[in-house]
């Protein structure tokens, strides 16, 4: 007996797929259940339409979704050790993360073509697979978390600077106001 399935059924078919079922499976089972339709009935084309529907609207968001994504670039900070080598890797999760909250577009990791995880410090292209003919690619830039630290060092030296000199500051005008009401005091 061949049946359309409406709903996705464990180790045996996803939605709108049409599969061959054994008849007592598909009659006392499936259709019951309502997981599944007769191939042969009038409710068939409308499932067969909702379901090319579907497809195509998950055509038109993977579009929307890679013309977003397309030539992006993601920088990620990590640890270095010798020679520029990275204390663990980047991997495709760490990837899916940063562009998660770079874009606000959430991507399944497994959706990211990566070879094999990054060990080094670099430039690098990645590829995401939205869908059959949908690919755009993004730039992954992976730096040293010690070159970031050393810059947030330095704006708070200088920020250090800036108070030092602000205190300062207000202790010259401190003074002048006592040396004010000592010279008031003194006239009296």
């Amino acid at each position: 007996m061949q049946v359309i399935f409406l709903k996705d059924v464990p180790n045996v078919a996803k939605a709108g797929e049409i599969k061959e079922v054994a008849d007592g499976y598909g009659r006392n089972f499936l259709i019951p259940r309502k997981l599944a339709l007769l191939a042969s009935s009038p409710e068939s084309v409308r499932v067969e339409a909702q379901r090319e529907a579907a497809q195509k609207k998950i055509g038109e968001e993977s579009a929307d979704m890679a013309q977003q994504l397309e030539d992006k670039e993601v920088t990620l900070k990590t640890r270095v050790g010798a020679k520029d080598r990275l204390y663990g890797s980047i991997t495709s999760a760490d990837i899916a993360a940063e562009l998660e909250s770079a874009t606000g577009l959430a991507i399944d990791k497994r959706k990211i073509e990566l070879a094999e995880p990054i060990h080094k410090l670099g430039s690098y292209e990645v590829a995401i697979r939205l869908g059959k003919d949908v690919v755009p690619k993004i730039k992954v830039n992976v730096v040293a978390e010690e070159k970031v630290a050393k810059a947030k060092v330095a704006k708070a030296k200088v920020a250090e600077k800036k108070v030092a000199k602000a205190k300062v500051a207000k202790a010259k005008v401190a003074k002048a106001k006592v040396a004010e009401e000592k010279e008031a005091e003194e006239k009296e």
